[in-house]
């Protein structure tokens, strides 16, 4: 089993301006390569691959002295990067998706990172990386299995970050329940299971909307360019950071409440991308973060062998009756929040019985897979 650990390091000065210059030298590779791909297509109608790259890298470190100041695995990881951009457009043209042709990277984004590989070490408070050498860093939990690379990052408030992939890793496993749940997401409570249990939606970008706009007043204002516009940016994306923070730490503890208490978790497969072209609900569903919350409870089952099952997006949930399955039309109107079923005369509530709807359906394609 893989798994990821990102711990905040505390580089030297020194540690500061190779990082940079790391980053830099990355950015230079990617967007050389790119540029000679497109290029080589335009003459010739060619594809330059990974392997052609990467011998013309060699002997473009023996030009470009500075190059060589760098670690030469992250140089390298650019390369396989922008090869898996290709791949990846091509899988999409393939597919019928629409492609994102790969991209020059910029200087003036605010959140930069490298990958590099080879002799990292894990101790007590500190991370041994290649050319940076001995890193502070608060190591939060015991790193386990065999390292296999390590990302350097920083965000845009200014803080580094490294996130060691491990493999071969034994993630202990919870007690068997042999108990199953549906869940129906939603924006007045972020969700609420087939139980009846209601779960609360904190809105963290609404509630610092205030502060937000306020940084953003102060930002405009800032001459382009100048250290104080650059003071001002970095108070916006602290508390962009904080907010995001509280909104992962509530994800994160609901997902694993929800595997740790069940075997079978049912959801729907929302299209959020559909969804947000809605320009009035655009920020509710971003601030809520349904499709972020599906991906932790997709790997946290992985990882203790449970079932997340995804019920189709066309799923009448809110229309049919959980006790006989009777279609009722008028729940199509969003403010119909009770009603009672006309065959079977059951009283039901909205929310709980498209969770339980969502509960039989996952049941149902369970048993026929």
């Amino acid at each position: 089993m893989e798994k990821a650990y990102k711990f905040r390091i505390y580089p030297t000065k020194d540690q500061q301006t190779l990082i940079q210059k790391t980053f830099g030298c990355c950015r230079f590779v990617y967007n050389r390569y790119l540029a000679m791909r497109i290029e080589k297509y335009k003459e010739s109608k060619a594809a330059l691959g990974y392997y052609e790259c990467s011998a013309d890298l060699t002997k473009l470190k023996t030009e470009l002295d500075w190059l060589k100041a760098v670690d030469s695995t992250a140089l390298q990881s650019s390369l396989k990067d922008l090869d898996t951009a290709y791949k990846n457009f091509f899988r999409r043209v393939k597919n019928g998706e629409k492609p994102g042709f790969p991209k020059f990277k910029s200087k003036k984004q605010n959140h930069q990172s490298y990958k590099t590989k080879m002799n990292i070490k894990v101790f007590e408070d500190t991370i041994k990386l290649p050319k940076l050498g001995f890193v502070s860093a608060r190591i939060s939990q015991q790193v386990q299995g065999r390292i296999l690379n390590a990302t350097v990052s920083q965000n845009p408030s200014g803080k580094y970050f490294v996130s060691i992939c491990c493999t071969d890793v034994e993630i202990p496993q919870y007690e068997i329940s042999d108990k199953a749940i549906g869940i129906d997401m939603g924006l007045t409570k972020f969700c609420i299971n087939s139980d009846g249990e209601p779960f609360e939606n904190h809105k963290y970008l609404a509630k610092n909307q205030k502060k937000l706009a306020k940084l953003q007043r102060q930002l405009s204002r800032k001459s382009k360019g100048s250290n104080n516009r650059n003071k001002a940016r970095i108070k916006m994306a602290r508390l962009y950071e904080k907010i995001t923070n509280q909104r992962n730490d509530t994800l994160h503890k609901l997902s694993t409440q929800f595997v740790k208490d069940y075997d079978v978790i049912c959801v729907e497969d929302l299209q959020v991308k559909n969804m947000v072209r809605n320009h009035k609900l655009a920020k509710s569903i971003n601030d809520v973060s349904w499709s972020e919350f599906t991906r932790m409870l997709k790997y946290k089952c992985e990882w203790q062998h449970k079932a997340l099952v995804k019920i189709d997006k066309f799923f009448p949930s809110s229309q049919l009756c959980s006790c006989c399955g009777t279609k009722n039309p008028i729940t199509k109107d969003l403010k119909v929040r009770h009603w009672i079923c006309i065959d079977c005369g059951a009283a039901h509530e909205r929310d709980i019985n498209a969770a339980k709807n969502i509960l039989n359906e996952g049941l149902r394609l369970l048993n026929i897979a």
